[in-house]
């Protein structure tokens, strides 16, 4: 099995404004860290103005940033060594910056654009979240160096308000989408920029407000299992796209700016299946099940009913599947071997198309539950998947 550790904070810091210093002669004005996270339930809502109910996970992306006198700008991964990004401050909006890149570049301009005074820069980030899992890397890199640049320009070391924050959030939004192709709901920024340890965050991505909730699975006597199934995950690909489109077309014709605001549920759907066709129909049956299925877990997690909360998750993925049509072999084996060796409840989480699984079960059955995926994907001759335990963590912060 290949256990993916979120490494030392502290370490990992130390270690990249070493590298930024060898590669930069200068040290760096402080290292910034960003999470990664499952979305516990409430998938494929955000943009539909629905709920939603991430947690930060402890893996998250570095970003070691320094102001320039001039206006260049370079960008290193340590991921990714040999696709550097060197240009200037005009070389950074849509069309220009590529591949991951394109995050960190656009991030940058998105800023730029709402009136912050940003210099050239020099910026090296290293992650340890893993890529095309589902577990949102590009946030994590878009929020890490959002943090640098901040601090760069303002004076601020980390400690930023929550409106701060919160144009923050809009910044890297509009940088995935602009810039890098990938027009996403904005859960992934915000759980990052305001996530908290022992807490899960109830978005509401239609007014945008939040709410930390009560979740340490630990205290129970249980573990959240993530799966990274190591299938190809993208959602530049067309597929998220196209769902969205399609929510976009029923909103359009049930006369509402977002699915949320539909009142009488039944109507529509007999509206959208008429006008529309079924398969229209079952995505906008998901979101409307799916904003029942996270509001309920909210209060299960509160009352302490994790029976419950693990069997909305299972009924949360079965929608996913069925409905939505962004599951695959390779997430709803996990979700069924799971289940089968006793988890309360599983689910895909992120986007969909391969990325990663989550699993809730009694810490005592981790193992086994563990070893049962990895046997299952070696004997259908998958490569082995990553696996992770995931506590509920900080969000960006400044570690150095």
């Amino acid at each position: 099995m290949d256990t993916l550790e979120p490494g030392e904070p502290d370490d990992i810091a130390e270690t990249l404004a070493a590298t930024f210093e060898q590669e930069h002669h200068r040290a760096p004005l402080g290292v910034f860290a960003a999470p990664g996270r499952v979305n516990l339930i409430g998938e494929h809502v955000d943009y539909n103005g629905g709920f939603c109910l991430p947690m930060a996970l402890p893996h998250a992306t570095y970003a070691a940033v320094a102001a320039r006198d001039d206006r260049t700008v370079t960008l290193r991964s340590a991921q990714q060594p040999d696709d550097p990004f060197h240009g200037t401050l005009d070389d950074l909006g849509p069309g220009q910056a590529t591949g991951w890149a394109a995050y960190a570049a656009g991030v940058v301009w998105a800023m730029r654009e709402d009136g912050w005074e940003v210099p050239g820069l020099d910026v090296v980030v290293d992650s340890r979240v893993p890529l095309s899992a589902g577990l949102s890397s590009s946030a994590a890199i878009e929020c890490a160096v959002a943090l640098g640049v901040a601090a760069i320009a303002a004076g601020r070391d980390g400690e930023l308000d929550d409106d701060v924050r919160a144009g923050l959030v809009r910044a890297c939004m509009r940088a995935e989408a602009e810039v890098a192709g990938a027009p996403t709901g904005g859960m992934d920024q915000t759980i990052s920029l305001f996530g908290q340890a022992e807490r899960a965050l109830l978005l509401d991505c239609r007014d945008w407000s939040r709410r930390q909730v009560a979740w340490d699975p630990s205290s129970a006597g249980l573990a959240l299992l993530v799966v990274d199934t190591r299938a190809s995950h993208s959602l530049s690909d067309g597929g998220y796209q196209a769902r969205r489109s399609d929510c976009e077309s029923a909103a359009e014709l049930l006369g509402v700016d977002l699915l949320r605001d539909v009142a009488d549920h039944d109507a529509a759907l007999a509206t959208v299946t008429d006008r529309l066709g079924d398969r229209v129909a079952r995505r906008v049956r998901h979101v409307f099940t799916e904003d029942d299925r996270t509001l309920a877990a909210v209060k299960q997690l509160e009352a302490g009913d994790f029976a419950a909360f693990g069997a909305g998750m299972s009924a949360s993925h079965a929608s996913l599947r069925d409905d939505y049509e962004v599951s695959c072999a390779e997430l709803d084996l996990v979700v069924d071997t799971a289940v089968e060796l006793g988890a309360l409840g599983a689910r895909m989480t992120g986007g969909g198309f391969g990325g990663s699984a989550i699993a809730l079960v009694d810490e005592h059955r981790l193992e086994a539950v563990a070893g049962a995926v990895a046997a299952a994907y070696d004997a259908r001759g998958w490569p082995a998947p990553g696996l992770l335990t995931a506590l509920p963590s900080a969000g960006a912060r400044r570690v150095r």
